[in-house]
């Protein structure tokens, strides 16, 4: 895995991004995938997104659940 973080004011805003709904899901998907250029680190407005992976941790559900309370 690259450990290289791109610089914040470099990262793609997810709340720029506009994907023809017209387009098949395997397009939508491919269409994101391009203009995201990184779908594991990017920025929402004044947030710096940057998601981590592991085989053995909890769900992505779990850690929600455990942030809402």
């Amino acid at each position: 895995m690259d450990t290289r973080l791109t610089p914040t004011e470099e990262l793609v805003d997810i709340t720029t991004l506009s994907i023809d709904q017209d387009l098949s899901p395997e397009e939508r998907r491919l269409d994101f995938v391009r203009q995201i250029k990184n779908p594991n680190h990017f920025r929402c407005g004044q947030f710096t997104i940057r998601a981590n992976y592991t085989n053995d941790g909890p769900t992505l559900e779990e850690c929600l659940q455990a942030m809402m309370g």
